[in-house]
């Protein structure tokens, strides 16, 4: 897409229209269009990439997942369910121009104490984090596979 960088996942094709004045995508998964901001096109990469090189279904996957935090309705991006809908993998999105570091791990942190999957997943489409709760604590993996 023009004026989008190009992102550190497999290429994708998304269908797309101009409404408005904005370009919209879109989203399989909840069967309409959205804005295509720069959160949302690292979001539709990262969907395409569970779905295609991770084998996820998607009917597994549900975004702008509801969190109820301190009482204040909270969402996690993109979360990966099992079989009883239990969250198995948390992922935070952000633009391609907002680095993943501490902060995004605080914030995936605290949607995951109320989901408690065991998988958290950070990235802006240049950079990937992937980390396992275990033992007590994130301990970080050594990222995708397939983008090394």
């Amino acid at each position: 897409m023009p004026g989008l960088p190009k992102l550190n996942f497999p290429a994708i094709r998304l269908r797309a229209r101009r409404r408005d004045g904005q370009v919209e995508v879109w989203d399989d998964l909840r069967g309409t269009y959205l804005v295509l901001t720069p959160e949302e096109w690292v979001r539709r990469h990262l969907v395409a990439y569970l779905v295609t090189h991770c084998g996820v279904q998607p009917k597994r996957i549900v975004e702008e997942y509801a969190v109820r935090l301190n009482g204040q309705p909270q969402r996690a991006d993109v979360v990966v369910v099992g079989d009883r809908a239990e969250p198995l993998l948390v992922a935070e999105c952000k633009a391609p121009d907002v680095a993943v570091g501490e902060r995004t791990l605080a914030q995936a942190v605290r949607y995951n104490s109320v989901l408690g999957a065991r998988y958290l997943v950070l990235t802006n489409g240049l950079v990937h984090y992937c980390c396992e709760y275990r033992d007590g604590r994130y301990v970080q993996l050594s990222g995708f596979p397939a983008l090394r």
